[in-house]
């Protein structure tokens, strides 16, 4: 399930929440039955009447039901499922790409606004679209809808086992980048740790050089102080801005 908002995800029991990412439209996949106007030569929204919708598997006779109400050029469709993301940053945006690539959505790709808004849309091809009247009078045999019912439900059912790869496929990439953004703050505390015990070893021999001339008392120093310093200069050098990626200081999406 996709609501708008901060990008979550709910399958299995469980909510997957991502503040890099924010949902501007989506839908999880639905089987319709449309009637356009009579004098409407194309399928769109404008002079549509949903006759019938369903976000599952359906049954022909739901189906035959809400075509006995067409009076215009009643439409089968099957559209799968598809979501639209604005990502914080082209890094982010490349990772959900792969999610959805890897996961069945080969259609999927990234868009640049004027404003540098990053825009993701997961989708495929894997749709339907079928006329089955026109006029308000039905132009194909009961056997032939209960056919194309059939086909819709194999895409349903194949549009439910993508997303639940979608979702495996998020929690796989997320789970390694927080590993790598782990050990990235590993080897910087690390490497913090190395500088400030070098500076520290630094310092000691200073100290014990100054006194063992005799001069301690004249230059006063205060080692602790240093060494604050010293650590405080360490921390600055290396935890700059834009260190870490997605921690910047930054507004997100």
């Amino acid at each position: 399930m996709m609501i708008s908002g901060f990008f979550t995800i709910f399958a299995n029991g469980e909510n997957l929440y991502f503040e890099e990412y924010f949902t501007t439209s989506s839908c999880s996949g639905r089987i319709t039955v449309i009637d356009t106007a009579p004098e409407s030569c194309v399928v769109q929204k404008k002079n549509l009447v949903w006759l019938f919708v369903s976000h599952s598997k359906c049954k022909v006779d739901d189906v035959m039901s809400a075509l006995d109400s067409s009076c215009g050029t009643a439409v089968l469709k099957f559209e799968p499922f598809v979501l639209h993301l604005q990502c914080r940053t082209l890094e982010d945006a490349h990772l959900m790409l792969s999610a959805a690539v890897q996961s069945g959505f080969r259609n999927s790709g990234l868009t640049l606004s004027k404003t540098g808004k990053i825009i993701m849309a997961v989708r495929c091809t894997h749709s339907l679209e079928v006329p089955l009247g026109n006029q308000g009078k039905l132009l194909v045999s009961h056997e032939y809808v209960d056919f194309l019912i059939g086909i819709a439900n194999q895409k349903m059912e194949e549009n439910l086992r993508r997303i639940e790869r979608f979702y495996q496929s998020i929690q796989t990439m997320m789970k390694n980048k927080q590993q790598k953004l782990l050990n990235k703050e590993k080897r910087m505390k690390k490497k913090k740790e190395s500088v400030v015990s070098e500076q520290r070893q630094k310092l000691r021999c200073q100290t014990d050089d100054c006194q063992s001339n005799g001069g301690s008392n004249g230059i006063g120093l205060d080692e602790d102080l240093q060494l604050a310093h010293c650590f405080n200069s360490v921390l600055e050098s290396i935890s700059a801005p834009g260190t870490f990626a997605g921690v910047d200081g930054g507004n997100g999406a």
